[in-house]
């Protein structure tokens, strides 16, 4: 996925699991949470998750860092 971002999803009972997600993908999740309405399935970078957004209680995202080198 180019242009991944790394965002950690916090659950309800304390436990958070980190993934990398596109940023249409992460727009998506941010929606289905308005509606927080059961269970969804997640496409990250590292393969599907399945989430019960009624437990999500917070996200937190960070844009890919630059590396280092020449671009050009």
């Amino acid at each position: 996925m180019a242009g991944a971002e790394k965002v950690t999803i916090g659950f309800a009972g304390g436990q958070a699991v980190e993934v990398r997600l596109a940023e249409a993908k992460l727009k998506e999740l941010r929606k289905a949470l308005d509606n927080a309405n059961g269970w969804a399935d997640l496409e990250t970078e590292d393969g599907a998750v399945s989430l019960d957004l009624r437990q999500v209680v917070f996200l937190r995202s960070a844009a890919p860092g630059k590396g280092i080198g020449f671009s050009g």
